[in-house]
């Protein structure tokens, strides 16, 4: 089954969002020398996953945030079609064997916090390479959503920045069930 990475970026009290879905608040850290290992990461990966909020976000940003990536969008709600774009209402397991079953090896979990949980809960993602932002937001999107399972994972690297980014690589501490 392909790999699952959630990279993401998060505030210091763990939340990937405002309450209103607003990213703004990452605005001083972006655009800046240092990307913290972004287009390196892009590079590994075979597909995008988004949640309809943070596609509907995506759109809002103007350009086309995934270049020559195929995206599926886990919604419920009609969306207007784009070629890269693949709309459905599958469970996170029926995604991760279709993503099998087109040959893709590592997908990018962009978000959101519910669709996070939801792959969580399912023992879907493999990675969780989370880069926190010295901000504190109060509230928000919580980095997991409403995710209730307890997880074991392991420690493969650490990076710090300039900015004051840390950025902390994990992986799954145990084997995916059925694997």
């Amino acid at each position: 089954m392909a790999v699952i990475v959630y990279y993401i970026a998060a505030s210091l009290d763990g939340f990937i969002g405002t309450l209103e879905g607003g990213i703004d608040w990452l605005a001083s850290f972006e655009g800046r020398d240092e990307d913290h290992g972004y287009a390196a990461f892009y590079a590994t990966v075979d597909a995008v996953l988004v949640g309809g909020r943070t596609y509907e976000a995506c759109l809002r940003h103007g350009e086309w945030p995934f270049p020559g990536k195929p995206c599926w969008v886990l919604t419920k709600e009609d969306r207007d079609a784009r070629a890269e774009v693949t709309f459905t209402d599958r469970t996170p397991l029926e995604v991760a064997h279709e993503l099998e079953a087109r040959g893709m090896k590592r997908a990018w979990l962009v978000g959101g916090g519910e669709l996070a949980g939801a792959f969580r809960d399912a023992g879907l993602i493999d990675e969780y390479v989370i880069s926190h932002v010295p901000a504190i937001l109060g509230d928000g999107i919580p980095i997991f959503g409403f995710s209730s399972e307890r997880e074991e994972l392991a420690l493969v690297g650490s990076r710090s920045f300039p900015d004051g980014v840390v950025q902390n690589h994990y992986r799954r501490a145990s084997r995916r069930p059925g694997t």
